[in-house]
């Protein structure tokens, strides 16, 4: 056999190996060094923020932690103990009931996420509720100069949280805290069943922090999120209200950017469509600076904002303390809902002024409510719409009748206005004996429509702020507070969207035949007069762009008001029918003319003082020539 020899690579290989495996013992050995450091150096961390410790430590040992501690949060200023306590990390606490979760974060201390549970967005297959706060939308911020000469805003130092029970409510300590005894708090309590939200503002000991600052600058910022489905519909009803000098509410207006000022104000809304986040002080704020500035800068485009609005107010302070009691509510701008707080807080549902507003409150949303309670939405509008023309049926008949009579002396017009052809003063005088002989009213026909005014501009305000339609469907429509759809267009048509709505279309062919019945009347009964506009021809062109004005007018409009204007016209022309082909009888209307005639007739004031003042006119003339 042969001999074995050593052989050198074998050897080299082993002594390679040997190294590899010290290395790695080595660097074993230096991250259990490591991580043993930082164990040590983590829990030594813990006890500096909690100030609690397991074993017992000496007096050098807790300065030198409070020295640590000190310098890590003096960007705090006088509130470094609050960030130390908090250890300057976000965390949120919850505040639930059946209608409403909110969270409160402790930095600032304000309201961090809000959500209605039983609103979801205008996209219902998100299936995502409404939140009027959420992604840092909105801030509540107080502001002041301490006398270390800092400038300290709330919204951004370190509350402490502290939340319990007061019975069935709901009581959360937010502390801004200087020491263990000195502090600015919010206490916010939510009770059952309630949208409502106690807030108070309060301080203690913080006398040396504020020094002889008078007030704290409040600011309170909200960007509001799209929550409906026509934005342009949405946007034209959000808007700042307020609250002022005992009783009075105004709003800022709609623009671009707006702004407005008030004193003495007992609670400011940031007002959406169908949803507000108000604020309200039980000691008014003795002036507040608003601003509100329009986001949607093409109507074409999504969009997920509509406005930014920011009100600016003093809170006192007095004997060194501040201490307010207020309210904070985020919920639905619901008519009822806000006048059984009563604050005065039914102002912000915009009902119209006037007359109009009492249309709405006294008539048609008790009337409306009535018929919701056990009827389905779209049937309850048909229902209103019935109800109202047949109130105003005594009006269509007048007017209808009115008419009827002018047609029958049309022809004795047209003989005095041949016969007084260059002499329009008389013409005028002879045409009003005429009427005053018939016993014919001209303007009888236009008060009936006249008076109908203030009903069409209370439903033009009331289906904007009937919450109740929100995400109610009726036919092809999905929503009855926001357009139906029944195409969608590749491409956008200014002024009127890139839909096609069919209620305003229904609603616009509804009108054309009702002004084709009633114009065509008024075209033969009222003749044209020299030096007069031809009225025939102006009514004419307005029978076809009336139906036009309304289609592109309400095509982005709540579908509700739609279906309202196109069975309100239907009905109309029904009744019109109705009165020209069964009640009224031209024979009959033209015998009671003539007998009219032969009876000594007793103007009244109006046609006195008309008459009077034609046969002055007369005399004038004459003496002239």
């Amino acid at each position: 056999m042969e001999e074995k020899k050593t052989d050198l690579n074998s050897i080299i290989g082993f002594f390679l190996i040997f190294l590899l495996i010290l290395w790695m013992m080595y660097n074993n050995a230096q991250e259990q060094a490591k991580e043993k450091e930082l164990a040590k150096t983590e829990k030594v961390q813990k006890n500096k923020v909690t100030k609690t410790v397991s074993t017992p430590v000496t007096v050098e040992e807790e300065t030198k932690d409070s020295v640590a501690v000190a310098q890590q949060f003096q960007s705090y200023g006088a509130f470094a103990y609050s960030a130390s306590l908090t250890n300057a990390k976000e965390q949120t606490t919850v505040l639930e009931n059946d209608l409403v979760s909110m969270e409160i974060s402790n930095l600032g201390g304000f309201v961090s996420s809000q959500t209605m549970k039983n609103f979801t967005q205008f996209k219902k297959d998100s299936g995502k509720n409404v939140q009027l706060v959420k992604d840092d939308n909105a801030s509540f911020n107080l502001q002041f100069k301490g006398t270390d000469g800092k400038l300290y805003d709330t919204k951004d130092l370190w509350f402490v949280p502290t939340l319990k029970k007061d019975g069935e409510n709901q009581v959360l300590i937010m502390r801004l805290q200087a020491g263990a005894n000195q502090f600015l708090e919010y206490v916010y309590t939510l009770k059952p069943n309630d949208y409502m939200l106690d807030f108070q503002i309060r301080s203690q000991g913080l006398e040396q922090v504020f020094g002889k600052t008078p007030e704290l600058i409040a600011n309170w910022d909200m960007t509001t999120y799209r929550n409906e489905k026509s934005v342009s519909y949405e946007n034209r009803y959000t808007e700042i209200w307020f609250e002022y000098e005992k009783g009075k509410t105004d709003y800022v207006g709609q623009g671009k950017i707006k702004e407005d000022a008030a004193t003495d104000v007992s609670y400011i809304g940031y007002k959406q469509q169908f949803f507000t986040s108000i604020l309200l002080t039980k000691t008014p704020f003795t002036k507040a600076d608003f601003v509100s500035k329009n986001l949607v800068q093409d109507e074409e485009k999504d969009t997920i904002f509509t406005k930014s609005f920011s009100s600016k107010f003093p809170l006192a302070i007095a004997n060194g303390a501040v201490n307010y009691q207020m309210q904070w509510y985020f919920g639905p701008t619901d008519y009822h809902l806000l006048k059984d707080y009563d604050k005065n807080l039914e102002q912000i549902v915009w009902l119209g002024w006037g007359i109009f507003g009492w249309i709405n409150k006294y008539a048609f949303v008790p009337v409306f409510d009535l018929l919701i309670d056990f009827l389905p939405y779209g049937l309850s509008i048909i229902i209103l719409t019935i109800i109202v023309r047949i109130v105003l049926s005594p009006m269509t008949y007048k007017s209808y009748l009115s008419q009827a009579k002018m047609k029958v002396i049309r022809p004795e017009v047209q003989e005095i206005n041949e016969k007084f052809s260059k002499d329009p003063m008389k013409r005028q005088q002879e045409t009003m004996k005429l009427y005053g002989k018939a016993g014919v009213n001209p303007m009888a026909g236009c008060l009936p429509a006249v008076l109908q005014i203030p009903v069409f501009y209370a439903l033009f305000s009331f289906f904007p702020a009937a919450i109740a339609l929100r995400q109610q469907s009726f036919l092809w429509a999905d929503d009855l507070s926001s357009y139906d759809t029944i195409l969608n267009l590749p491409f956008y048509i200014p002024f009127y969207g890139n839909h096609v709505s069919l209620f305003p279309i229904l609603a616009s062919i509804a009108i054309f035949f009702y002004m084709k019945m009633t114009t065509g009347d008024q075209q033969m009964s009222a003749p044209t007069q020299e030096g007069m506009p031809d009225m025939g021809k102006i009514m004419k062109v307005m029978i076809y762009i009336s139906p036009l004005m309304m289609l592109f007018f309400f095509n982005n409009y709540s579908s509700g008001l739609s279906l309202y204007y196109f069975v309100s016209n239907a009905i109309t022309i029904g009744i019109m029918l109705v009165i020209k082909n069964y009640i009224i009888d031209q024979d009959k209307i033209h015998a009671q003319i003539q007998e009219n005639k032969t009876k000594p007739r007793k103007l009244n004031r109006f046609q006195q003082k008309m008459q009077e003042m034609m046969e002055q006119a007369e005399q004038a003339k004459n003496q002239k020539k």
